[in-house]
């Protein structure tokens, strides 16, 4: 069973994670989920959906999802005793979807100063594969040289950029699309879509 951390940062795009997590549980993976304060606002915004404290967190996503017990645990950006805060325990792949460009920055820089940052740091010195989904338009130069570095640190840099080749006919395909292909670079099985020459 894969073990994947999944953090949920403040940038729109809500329906991109909560689809990924739906995903992640439905194909048996072990999901360690954090999410920052702004997430909460967005995807109150975004999806109608309150995120409050970790444990009622958990609760509403296992319930809304049937996930499994023990599939699903849910952590504070402070909660510095959880697994994926050491490269002792670290997962075998982590998502951070949506991200903003000031986790992405932190991340870049090495900053660390919550769970979310210490997470990713620790997938990339423990060489596991890092995914980073960042929502933003248009991008400046620093966006751009902070993705560079991270993309030659080896982190994948995947921004929502839906083609249009197997014919949406909604948004849900739309999301179904970008989600397909971080569950493609995390090597989780699915059948979110029709693949090019299908």
């Amino acid at each position: 069973m894969k073990t994947i951390a999944l953090a949920l940062t403040g940038a729109s795009g809500m329906p991109y994670g909560l689809r990924l997590l739906e995903c992640l549980l439905g194909a048996g993976c072990r999901v360690q989920l954090v999410y920052t304060q702004a997430a909460q606002i967005v995807a109150r915004q975004e999806m109608d959906l309150a995120l409050a404290g970790t444990q009622e967190t958990a609760a509403l996503l296992r319930a809304r999802f049937a996930a499994p017990e023990g599939r699903l645990e849910v952590y504070g950006r402070e909660e510095w005793f959880a697994p994926i805060a050491s490269g002792t325990n670290p997962p075998d792949a982590m998502v951070v979807c949506p991200c903003t460009m000031g986790t992405l920055a932190a991340i870049a820089a090495g900053l660390s100063s919550n769970l979310i940052e210490r997470a990713a740091d620790v997938c990339l010195k423990e060489g596991r594969k890092l995914v980073l989904v960042p929502r933003e338009a248009p991008l400046s130069a620093l966006h751009l040289e902070n993705m560079l570095r991270l993309a030659r640190l080896g982190a994948v840099i995947l921004p929502p950029s839906p083609g249009f080749y197997h014919h949406p006919q909604s948004v849900q395909d739309l999301v179904d699309f970008i989600v397909a292909r971080i569950l493609d670079q995390l090597g989780v099985e699915h059948a979110l879509m029709t693949r090019w020459g299908q």
